[in-house]
């Protein structure tokens, strides 16, 4: 367990750092429209790392993914916590190399990828908390239904092959991040982030707007994994 929750540490480090100096370089970029290269990014990204984790720890990276398995019985509450705990460390690290290489104006610019929510104090024009919420649970929703309802069923897992449901999966994310994006259009705010570790390591770094309402990257995707599991109850058998 520990060999998988050190897996998952750094897997989830190499993602968000990967995924976070990308979704910057998008918007940074010359292009008329740059939001929409970020679900490429997301896809590609996504697809190459669960393809590569998923055979050694089920590749979760991101404490959604743990804790619908962890519903769902597939792995114990122990392993659960100790991937979660590993997965925020993996953030941790991950943004203490972002805020040491990157430039610091551009870091700043795009609040990190997109992790700033407007709350008490914050006088930028960032999406609101409640459309954020909003967001984070319907789009975490959507993932889980189209991802997960693959990802966990062993007998499609067997007939599609494992490059296959990663790319659903990746689809599933890329798809969630290419409709919250669209809606908000906001520089501060890149999307759903569908992995509430992947705003952690700003916000405690460095706190200020990055901290305000940052509980809505948890709360929206937790809350989508208890309404999708009450839902898988009462979906049919297989015939």
């Amino acid at each position: 367990m520990w060999k998988a929750a050190l897996t998952e540490l750094v897997a989830t480090a190499c993602l968000i750092f990967t995924l976070t100096t990308s979704i910057i370089s998008c918007l940074d970029s010359h292009e008329s429209e740059p939001k929409l290269l970020v679900p490429f990014a997301v896809f590609i990204i996504a697809f190459l790392f669960l393809l590569v984790t998923v055979p050694l720890t089920g590749g979760h990276m991101s404490p959604v993914f743990t804790f619908i398995a962890a519903l769902k019985g597939i792995i114990t509450l122990t392993r659960a916590a100790a991937y979660i705990l590993a997965q925020c460390i993996g953030s941790i690290i991950s943004f203490a190399i972002i805020n040491s290489v990157m430039n610091h104006n551009a870091a700043e610019r795009y609040s990190f990828g997109g992790c700033t929510i407007a709350g008490k104090g914050t006088k930028t024009g960032h999406i609101s908390p409640v459309t954020a919420l909003i967001l984070e649970f319907t789009c975490t929703f959507l993932v889980l239904y189209v991802g997960v309802t693959v990802a966990f069923d062993k007998r499609r897992c067997k007939e599609l092959g494992l490059a296959m449901v990663c790319a659903v999966v990746a689809g599933a994310m890329a798809l969630a991040v290419f409709v919250s994006i669209t809606v908000t259009g906001e520089a501060g705010y890149a999307g759903v982030g569908l992995n509430p570790a992947r705003c952690l390591g700003p916000a405690l770094l460095h706190g200020g707007p990055l901290w305000e309402a940052h509980w809505v990257f948890w709360v929206g995707p937790f809350i989508s994994c208890i309404v999708y599991y009450g839902f898988t109850n009462s979906l049919p058998k297989e015939p």
